[in-house]
């Protein structure tokens, strides 16, 4: 059976949408999937990146293509009430619920991710926490030293490996990136013969023409 670890951070829509298509990729596949929750704003300041949200036509880009992309996919998603948003609590809740592979499994996630993307509401709103947290029923303290801790050590590793983004599929050695990146990913899953052939090691070699200066 395969090993899959899905890298996400709940701030993402599209780490929503395609965690919600991921069983359909995974069907017919034998998978097991380990749900791993990182500071999306940690990636983004290791690599230099800005965040979508952060460059203002393309934040109305995002949110114009994540609402189709829900309707394409039928995917019930209404933005919450402000976006971008700290994720911090949510993430620390989703690893105080870690299970046997030292993250929360996916009814936990589900719960996280319908709590920021189904309803339109405050993603931090403090009685909506309150209920969340109540309802998870956390077997660790959510702002206790040990979760941080791993927040912070799931966010090194990503980047260690070269996660750049979420949500981020890694198997087999291999990293498949955002949410068109499902496609590739049932591909190397089917066993395509295009994944034989050079191009996937190609692309790394690719000779730099110009860099600008920062």
């Amino acid at each position: 059976m395969k090993q899959l670890r899905f890298w996400f951070d709940v701030i993402s829509p599209y780490a929503y949408l395609a965690f919600e298509r991921l069983p359909q990729v995974l069907e017919g596949h034998g998978v097991a999937v380990a749900y791993q929750p990182v500071l999306f704003a940690g990636l983004l300041s290791q690599w230099g990146q800005k965040g979508p949200a952060e460059i203002a036509p393309k934040r109305d880009w995002t949110y114009r293509q994540v609402a189709w992309l829900a309707h394409r996919h039928g995917i019930p998603m209404q933005m919450p009430a402000q976006h971008p948003f700290n994720p911090l609590a949510l993430l620390r809740l989703g690893l105080a619920c870690r299970g046997p592979l030292a993250t929360p499994n996916r009814w936990v996630c589900e719960q996280l991710m319908h709590h920021v993307w189904r309803g339109g509401a405050d993603a931090n709103d403090p009685q909506r926490l309150e209920a969340l947290a109540q309802r998870l029923q956390p077997a660790l303290d959510p702002q206790g030293d040990e979760v941080k801790a791993a927040l912070k050590a799931a966010t090194a590793q990503a980047v260690s490996l070269g996660v750049f983004g979420v949500p981020t599929v890694e198997v087999d050695g291999r990293l498949f990136w955002g949410l068109d990146g499902l496609e590739l990913l049932q591909g190397w899953l089917a066993g395509d013969p295009w994944f034989d052939g050079p191009a996937w090691d190609d692309a790394a070699r690719q000779p730099v023409g110009i860099q600008r200066k920062p």
